[in-house]
C-alpha cells in the first residue's frame, strides 16, 4: 500500500455550521465530487450526522475557525452568528471567506443593513437606532403606532422581533409602558436595538440571486413566502398572480444588492409587496428557507449554486422543472407523535408517492423545523393541498383532511395518487 498523501483532485469548501443548510449542501457536494468540510458544535448536528470530515467547535472560537479553514478553497457559512473579528482575522491570514465579512455584515447587523439599502436608495422601511426608551415614542409620534421593534443583531424566524402598540393612556407609565419596560430591559441586557414602521403589506415574497467572484450572478423565479407567527410555512413558486414587472423589478434589487455589496455565494432578499410597490425587509446570505423548494423544482439547486458560486465555477441555470413548486416546512407538533417517523414517511409515500421529503436528522419539539416537503405540478391549489396535508401529517401523523391510514378519504375528500394504505 502506497504511503504517500492521496492526490487532491477536487477543492474543499469549509462551511460555519452544522445545521440542516450545511446538511444539503453536502448532499449537493456529493454530486461534483466534493465532501464539505464542516464546523459543528455536537457530533448529533444535522450535517454531521451525514458528512464525514468534521470540525468540533462553535463560531466563536478563533481556533476553531482556523482548524476548519485549513486547506480549504473557500469558507462560507449556514448561518451568519460568527464575529466579525474572528472573520477578519481569516481573511488577514489569506483564507477565501465568501461572503466576506465587507458583505456578510450586512446580514448580520439590521442597522449597517438598512443604513446602507438607505444610501443606496433602495426601498426600505422608516427605521431608527434605539437607545433609550423613549425614542420608540418619538418615531410612533412620526410615523405612526403600530411599530416594530427588532434585535439589530441574532433574531430569525421572528425571534427578536416585537409588535408594539401604543399604550392605554390610562395604564401609561414613564417611557410609553409596557413597551417601555421591555425596552430598558433589553438594553440593560446588551441588546442593540432598531425600531421600524410596520409596512401594510399584501404578501411576502423572496428574491434570491447568487453571485460568484468573477462576478457571474443568475436569479430564481421570485416566490412567496406564507408566515405565522413570524416563521415561513410554505414557499410558493413562482409568486402567484405576480405580474412581470414586479418580477423583474424584485430580481433586479437582489441584484443590485449583491453586487453593490460585493456578495459572494447566495443571496436571500425578503421583500413586503404593498400598494406602492416592493419593501425589502431582510437579507440572508446563506442558502435560505425560501430556497428549498429549488431541491427538485429548479435545474439547479441554491446548494449546488452556493457551492459553484463560492468556488468561482460558472453557474448553473435556474429555470423550474415544474410549472408550479409548493415546498412546505415540517415543523414539530405541540406532543410528539407515537407513531415513528420512518412509519409516517411509509403511510405519506402511499398516498402521496409524488411527494419528496427533506428530513433534517433533528429531534421534534413544537415548531421546530425538522424538515420540509416539495410538491411539484401545473394546479398551485392542488400541490399546495398536497404539500401542507404531507408536512402536517409528517408533524402530527394525523390527516387534516380526515384520510384515515385503513380506510382511505371520508367522503367528498380528494383522493391524490397514492395507493391506500
Amino acid at each position: 500500500m502506497s504511503t504517500s498523501a492521496p492526490r487532491r483532485d477536487f477543492p474543499v469548501v469549509g462551511m460555519v455550521g452544522g445545521g440542516q443548510l450545511a446538511r444539503m449542501t453536502h448532499q449537493a457536494a456529493i454530486g461534483l465530487g466534493q465532501s464539505l468540510r464542516v464546523l459543528a458544535v455536537k457530533p448529533d448536528e444535522p450535517a454531521p450526522l451525514v458528512a464525514p470530515d468534521v470540525v468540533p467547535g462553535g463560531a466563536d472560537d478563533l481556533a476553531a475557525l482556523e482548524a476548519l479553514a485549513v486547506g480549504c478553497d473557500a469558507v462560507t457559512f449556514d448561518h451568519e452568528g460568527v464575529p466579525q473579528e474572528h472573520l477578519r482575522a481569516l481573511v488577514a491570514k489569506g483564507v477565501p471567506v465568501r461572503p466576506h465579512p465587507d458583505a456578510l455584515q450586512h446580514a448580520q447587523d439590521k442597522l449597517v443593513m438598512r443604513r446602507r439599502l438607505s444610501a443606496m436608495g433602495l426601498p426600505v422601511p422608516a427605521f431608527a437606532e434605539i437607545t433609550a426608551p423613549e425614542q420608540v415614542d418619538a418615531f410612533a409620534a412620526e410615523h405612526g403606532w403600530p411599530v416594530v421593534l427588532k434585535a439589530a443583531r441574532g433574531g430569525y424566524d421572528g425571534r427578536g422581533v416585537w409588535f408594539l402598540r401604543a399604550a392605554d393612556p390610562a395604564e401609561a407609565r414613564s417611557a410609553g409602558a409596557p413597551h417601555g419596560d421591555l425596552v430598558r430591559e433589553l438594553l440593560a441586557a446588551g441588546t442593540p436595538l432598531l425600531v421600524e414602521e410596520a409596512v401594510a403589506m399584501r404578501r411576502e415574497l423572496a428574491a434570491q440571486v447568487a453571485r460568484s467572484p468573477f462576478g457571474q450572478a443568475a436569479a430564481w423565479p421570485v416566490v412567496e413566502t406564507v408566515q405565522e407567527a413570524g416563521q415561513c410555512v410554505e414557499v410558493l413558486a413562482p409568486a402567484p398572480d405576480l405580474s412581470e414587472e414586479r418580477a423583474l423589478e424584485a430580481q433586479s434589487l437582489a441584484l443590485r444588492i449583491a453586487q453593490e455589496l460585493d456578495v459572494t455565494g447566495l443571496l436571500a432578499v425578503e421583500l413586503f409587496e404593498t400598494d406602492a410597490g416592493l419593501v425589502i425587509n431582510e437579507l440572508a446570505m446563506r442558502p435560505h428557507n425560501s430556497g428549498h423548494w429549488t431541491i427538485e423544482g429548479a435545474r439547479t439547486s441554491q446548494f449546488e449554486q452556493h457551492l459553484r458560486a463560492v468556488l468561482d465555477y460558472p453557474l448553473g441555470t435556474t429555470t423550474m422543472t415544474a410549472p408550479v413548486v409548493v415546498m412546505a416546512n415540517v415543523l414539530g407538533a405541540d406532543a410528539t407523535p407515537e407513531m415513528s417517523v420512518d412509519e409516517r414517511i411509509h403511510h405519506l409515500f402511499a398516498r402521496f408517492p409524488d411527494v419528496k421529503v427533506h428530513l433534517y436528522g433533528k429531534g421534534e419539539r413544537p415548531l421546530r423545523k425538522v424538515g420540509h416537503v416539495n410538491v411539484l405540478g401545473t394546479d398551485l391549489a392542488e400541490c399546495r393541498r398536497k404539500a401542507v396535508l404531507a408536512a402536517h401529517w409528517l408533524s402530527t401523523a394525523q390527516w387534516d383532511d380526515g384520510w384515515s391510514v385503513h380506510e382511505g378519504a371520508p367522503a367528498g375528500v380528494p383522493t391524490g395518487t397514492g395507493a391506500r394504505r
